[in-house]
């Protein structure tokens, strides 16, 4: 066995009993108390909606960055958005990603919603 494993480079990531593990405490996520709360990360108040394909196979998702909300404002909002849309999506790294083109329905609400919204992107 190689060195770097028994030294525990690697670890537990995921437990079909708990979901996602902490790898410093080795704890569920959502009972983890070694990782501080994240802030929301901080924009000029500009929110960008383009369109992206990289690493998804030519698949195309409406991306929509630089919203300053905590992960779960962020998780609400991508809700909404997806049913919206009709589609499906995710909300990562502060980051909405939406399946498919909805660049125009995602502008309009977020307009209606009152953020100040730019089309980025080809």
């Amino acid at each position: 066995m190689n060195d770097r494993r028994r030294a525990g480079a690697g670890g537990l990531v995921y437990s079909t009993e708990g979901g996602r593990m902490c790898p410093a405490c080795r704890r569920p996520l959502a009972e983890c108390a070694c990782a501080a709360p994240k802030a929301a990360p901080a924009g000029d108040g500009i929110v960008r909606v383009g369109r992206e394909t990289a690493g998804r196979g030519g698949k195309g998702v409406t991306v929509v960055r630089g919203l300053a909300l905590d992960e779960a404002a962020l998780a609400a909002l991508a809700k909404r958005l997806k049913a919206h849309c009709g589609s499906g999506g995710t909300a990562k790294d502060g980051v909405i990603e939406i399946q498919g083109e909805h660049r125009d329905k995602v502008l309009a609400f977020l307009q209606q919603q009152g953020w100040t919204v730019r089309r980025s992107g080809g």
